[in-house]
């Protein structure tokens, strides 16, 4: 398919870094392309397999480039060798620069320096002018005082904010007689920025069920320090707590951490693309998931795959408020944040996804580990320092599993020296018993801990268990939970249940309620 090197092809035998830098940048000024390691000049297949150490060859040198285009990496098979193709797109903004600062093109199959008035013509035809520090046609005039008081303090400025200060942020443009708001600073400043950007705000929508309709809309106006904060709360408030009752205690914990909605938000009104007038960001709440999406897709170079290591903020003055505010993590944080709290909350990761004209974070709700084996783990958190991953090694054993180290690595993507020492970690603390010794060790929890009922038991287990302390004493909802550690309404369920098999008889109503044994 590719017979020789030309404008959108280079071939390559190793990875050497330098070479790949002048490549990837001089792809990434023009129109783009792919490289394949593993060939020869003259195109003959020498092999070059995507093995870790290649891929982090190839990407510590990607790195070493001033703003590169996205780009992917993959494995092909050529006549029964592998290759690795580099496939790097073009820059639709801006230029890419070598790490000592060339701006390179693509001339035919070669690579080239720009220099004197080629370079003049290239950079003025390319310069990045970002939008968000553009004039938004409006007078600093227009600027709320409660937002620029709030903007003073954030700052902590002591006297209200001078137009000299407020340009240094990029809030403000032009000279003193001539300023105008840029359009960050009409998103900071006045009370309802989609009356000068369009839809500038944040819509939530709440749907029972996978529909299409929904139930309930709000809509959030205002500063974006405002949009963030209020869409935060709501979404929060809308999402609710689970009310695990464990023993005597009762623990009402968080749908979702509240620092990855914030985050989320606050990524989506700061890397949005404000020049798209016709659409506002969207959150939508459903009863397994929330989802956040802003217009515009990923800002080169990032992608989805690389969205943890590549950061590039498309309005960078935006989030600067946003952070001055504390409404968003320092530069290259975000993303982290939000994986690692829902990891450590023992909930189903964040999922990124380009739509190409938006981008789109799925929150799950629900996920393996259930709100009672959560509250469980709270609990115990009590009894000594767990580490982060300690918690889903521990759920495991609650649920009755023998541990091995293989369990280990599979559950926590590790090798076995780590997976090795978590479990010596959780022994020493007094979490798991080691049975067996050497490759036969096995792990379990340690009975002191304990762990509710209703983890060790299988339904029909937990059936009969119900049925057996009815026949003590009529039943209620809470000494059902009591028993077993089952939620309220995983209670209710189970007794409900009971009663349509003609198992057992409810009597009275809603906190009234008890339920007998229908002897036979």
């Amino acid at each position: 398919m590719f017979p020789r090197e030309g404008e959108y092809v280079e071939f390559k035998a190793g990875v050497g870094g330098r070479a790949i830098q002048r490549t990837v940048t001089a792809f990434s000024n023009s129109a783009g392309g792919v490289v394949l390691f593993g060939v020869s000049d003259e195109g003959e297949v020498l092999g070059k397999s995507l093995t870790a150490s290649v891929e982090t060859d190839i990407t510590q040198a990607i790195l070493q480039v001033h703003d590169p285009g996205r780009y992917w990496l993959h494995e092909v098979e050529v006549g029964g060798r592998s290759v690795t193709v580099l496939a790097v797109a073009r820059r639709a903004e801006g230029f890419a620069q070598t790490s000592d600062g060339q701006v390179m093109a693509r001339r035919g199959a070669h690579s080239v320096p720009l220099v004197g008035g080629e370079l003049l013509q290239f950079l003025t035809d390319r310069q990045l002018r970002r939008f968000d520090t553009t004039g938004a046609g409006v007078s600093l005039a227009r600027a709320n005082d409660e937002a620029l008081e709030q903007v003073r303090h954030a700052y902590g400025w002591r006297n209200r904010p001078s137009v000299e200060r407020l340009r240094n942020e990029g809030l403000v443009t032009g000279d003193d007689g001539t300023s105008e708001l840029t359009v960050a600073g009409v998103l900071t400043l006045v009370d309802d920025p989609s009356e000068v950007l369009g839809k500038s705000f944040v819509e939530i929508l709440r749907f029972a069920d996978d529909g299409v309709d929904y139930n309930k809309r709000v809509e959030i106006v205002g500063p974006v320090q405002h949009q963030v904060a209020v869409a935060t709360s709501t979404v929060m408030d809308e999402l609710g707590t689970d009310l695990v009752v464990s023993g005597i205690r009762r623990l009402e914990l968080p749908r979702l951490p509240e620092v990855v909605v914030r985050e989320a938000v606050a990524n989506a009104v700061a890397h949005r693309s404000y020049e798209e007038h016709g659409r506002a960001i969207r959150i939508e709440l459903r009863p397994d998931r929330v989802t956040i999406q802003s217009p515009g897709g990923l800002p080169e170079p990032v992608t989805e795959e690389n969205i943890r290591e590549t950061q590039f903020a498309r309005n960078i003055k935006v989030i600067s408020v946003l952070r001055r505010f504390r409404l968003a993590e320092d530069s290259g944080r975000g993303v982290d944040v939000m994986i690692d709290s829902m990891a450590e909350a023992l909930l189903d990761p964040p999922m990124f996804h380009d739509r190409g004209h938006s981008v789109e974070v799925v929150l799950p709700v629900r996920g393996a580990i259930t709100p009672q084996e959560r509250a469980w783990i709270h609990e115990v958190e009590n009894r000594g320092v767990i580490g982060p991953r300690d918690r889903l090694l521990l759920v495991h054993a609650a649920r009755g599993e023998e541990l091995t180290n293989e369990d280990v690595r599979e559950l926590l993507g590790v090798d076995s020296r780590d997976a090795r020492a978590a479990l010596r970690r959780l022994c020493d603390a007094g979490f798991l018993e080691q049975l067996g010794e050497r490759g036969g060790s096995r792990y379990v929890l340690a009975e002191k801990v304990g762990a509710p009922i209703a983890f060790r038991m299988t339904p029909q287990a937990l059936r009969r268990l119900v049925l057996s302390l009815a026949r003590e004493a009529p039943l209620t909802n809470a000494a059902v939970r009591e028993a077993t550690g089952l939620d309220r309404t995983e209670a209710l369920r189970l007794l409900d249940a009971l009663v349509r098999e003609g198992q057992l008889e409810r009597r009275g109503e809603r906190r009234g309620a008890h339920y007998v044994l229908i002897r036979r």
